[in-house]
């Protein structure tokens, strides 16, 4: 078995890039493989800021030969009347490059076994490598040079080799060896002798080729350092993600700033470090020390002049963060609501101001319908939830909306539950993020989120594959997530088109804009809730009835749902739930049926079992109607529905419908395979 190295050196790629393309490389090379049926058993790939790498082990030597069947013309045209071939016949097997003899006959037609003799692996590498690169796809991709292709960044050097052989290929006018390249200040050659040398040939050269391991190394060297001052590191995943591809050789140095710049919100402090400079904070005892680790991609033992750097720039940003602090908070933080009116929140939407009172309308409507007696925090964080986007500290660091606002609050002495309530009222900030913990956060959120969402649809600008305005598909899962989680009672039908009516539309066609925006949610509710359930189980639970009425019923029926689905006796009971269902399609009646016009015991006895259900929660449901089954199944084994009679027809439906309603309380059992 054979190993192959391709290695694809580059100028420095951008670190969003970096792990999408290498997944991609890896992807298109096991599409290559797989169609030309290479064996191989593994595909480890290897990236930095200047290298895309992968390592095939397992490969076999060659393709195998196989077989093929082809067809020819029919017999009549590919032999004469003598039985011989015919000049069809001829050239049929001339082209195939088969003798007579491998012709035979099938289905009235000509065909032809041949053989195909399987390729070298080294030349289905030199067919595919090109294309395999040049297909990744990202953002910004580039030309340069004379040349058509397109790539990230400039392709410089490429490695290709066969265990210790090298796989002449070309790439963008570059033409591989055996040769990489080494960290930027230590070499511009390494020779790299066959795969398995690659990656430790690299690590003398000072380049870290495992991104896995040089991600281990930043986070353990970081521990390490800050452990020789007593201190913490703050270790966030996509920080540590992007210094991992930034540097080829991460080194840990310790710089400080002054302990003044520690008197502004701490967010600002640390976004600063962590999001504007890719430092890493460091806290003592849980409190932030104005100490930061910066990680070099330096060989060198020298490290003043980069301490000192990186000191002077990140005092120049909290000089900018320190003057923008002090001059937001010489005014009271409630005055910059009024301000709000000199921001556009979206095109024929209004200002934020507008914006701001619509949440408090909203906030109050779901207050009133939470039953809450004392609302007048969640009254106050709605009217200030928007009061720092006019500060100039969220102007410089927008990304810190909320939790600048919040500080302002505490600064200015609002109560605890306004001030955390601000900043939650943003939450969740993503896929995995935290929700709000405060009443005043979720409220607040949830109507701010949903006067957003219907603002962006009643525009005509819902999202669509490629776009998403203002964040709708995030804020929408935050709605969702937020009612179910928090077990709020809130019904987000009749809140969608409480907002509708307060949006300045021009027309009056709320209706179907509630429409769209309950059918999108619908979906955002099947896509999230499909990750945990069946797919058919989620979709039984929405078709039934409208699920955005009351959030919590819907989690705790679907929950339910997946449950019974997985016990042996559910066939049964959901065979019988379909033959109602087959059988009365558009037939729905909310008529009862009349006993009396009953002609056999089989509707009697299917009737008076229906009687009998009078169950308050879905267990007992569903059992009461597991004991229904059988009187199902002789009502359909031995009574006819559709009697020529109308009125015994008419009540035999009457009857099966009021069954069915049954069923309907607990999910559309249609929807359910199986």
């Amino acid at each position: 078995m054979s190993k192959y190295l391709l290695e694809i050196g580059t100028e420095e790629l951008p670190h969003k890039f970096i792990k999408n393309g290498i997944s991609q490389l890896k992807t298109n090379f096991e599409k290559i493989l797989n169609e030309n049926k290479v064996s191989f058993t593994n595909i480890k790939t290897y990236s930095t800021p200047r290298r895309l790498a992968l390592v095939i082990e397992g490969l076999s030597e060659k393709q195998a030969d196989s077989e093929k069947l082809i067809k020819g013309p029919v017999v009549s045209i590919a032999y004469k009347e003598d039985g011989t071939l015919s000049p069809a016949g001829s050239g049929f097997a001339k082209k195939n490059n088969v003798e007579e003899k491998d012709l035979f006959k099938k289905d009235n037609y000509v065909w032809a076994k041949v053989s195909i003799k399987g390729k070298e692996i080294s030349d289905i590498i030199k067919e595919n490598a090109a294309s395999a690169v040049l297909k990744l796809q990202g953002p910004y991709f580039m030309r340069w040079a004379a040349l058509d292709v397109k790539f990230q960044r400039p392709i410089r050097w490429i490695v290709s080799l066969l265990d210790d052989k090298e796989v002449p290929v070309k790439i963008a006018d570059v033409d591989s060896g055996r040769f990489s390249r080494g960290h930027r200040f230590k070499s511009d050659k390494v020779e790299i002798k066959n795969p398995d040398s690659y990656e430790k040939a690299l690590f003398d050269a000072n380049v870290m080729a495992d991104q896995d391991k040089r991600k281990q190394h930043v986070i353990d060297s970081a521990k390490k350092k800050a452990l020789e001052i007593n201190a913490e590191v703050y270790l966030d995943d996509d920080l540590v993600e992007e210094v991992t591809n930034l540097c080829e050789w991460p080194v840990p140095v310790i710089c400080g700033f002054d302990e003044k710049y520690l008197t502004i919100p701490e967010k600002v402090t640390v976004t600063v470090m962590a999001v504007h400079q890719r430092y890493f904070p460091m806290y003592k005892d849980g409190k932030l020390l104005n100490k930061f680790i910066t990680m070099t991609n330096y060989t060198g033992n020298e490290f003043e002049n980069i301490k000192a750097g990186n000191e002077r720039v990140v005092v120049a940003r909290l000089d900018d963060a320190i003057f923008f602090f002090n001059e937001d908070t010489k005014k009271p933080f409630a005055d910059n609501v009024e301000k709000l009116k000199g921001i556009t929140f979206q095109k024929g939407m209004g200002s934020v101001y507008d914006k701001t009172m619509r949440i408090i309308e909203l906030s109050k409507y779901i207050a009133s319908g939470l039953k809450l007696q004392n609302t007048e925090t969640i009254e106050r964080t709605a009217l200030l939830c928007k009061a720092d986007l006019v500060t100039s500290l969220v102007f410089e660091f927008t990304e810190l909306q909320g939790f600048i606002g919040s500080d302002y609050a505490m600064n200015a002495g609002e109560k605890p539950e306004v001030v955390q309530g601000i900043k939650e009222h943003y939450f969740p900030l993503g896929a995995d993020s935290e929700l709000a913990e405060t009443i005043e956060g979720q409220i607040v959120g949830i109507s701010d989120k949903i006067d957003t969402i219907c603002a962006v649809f009643a525009e005509g600008k819902k999202p669509t594959g490629s776009a998403d305005p203002l964040g709708v598909r995030r804020a929408t899962l935050g709605v969702i997530k937020t009612i179910i989680q928090k077990q709020l009672k809130i019904n987000l039908d009749e809140l969608i088109e409480k907002s509708l009516k307060l949006l300045p539309l021009k027309t009056n066609d709320t209706q179907k804009n509630a429409d769209e925006i309950k059918i999108f949610f619908e979906q955002r509710l099947s896509i999230l809730y499909s990750e945990k359930y069946s797919h058919d189980v989620v979709e039984a639970c929405i078709s039934n009835r409208p699920a955005l009425v009351n959030l919590l019923d819907f989690a705790n029926r679907l929950e339910f749902l997946s449950e019974i689905t997985k016990k042996p006796d559910f066939s049964s009971f959901n065979e019988a739930a379909n033959r109602i269902i087959r059988l009365i399609k558009d037939k729905n009646t909310a008529d009862e049926p009349d006993s009396s016009l009953f002609v056999n015991d089989y509707e009697t006895k299917l009737y008076e079992a229906v009687s009998k259900i009078n169950a308050d929660d879905y267990k007992t449901l569903y059992d009461e109607l597991m004991t229904v089954v059988p009187a199902v199944n002789a009502f359909f084994d031995n009574v006819l529905v559709m009697d020529k009679d109308e009125k015994i027809k008419e009540n035999r439906l009457a009857l099966l419908n009021s069954l069915k309603r049954n069923f309907d309380k607990i999910a559309d059992f249609s929807k359910i395979s199986g």
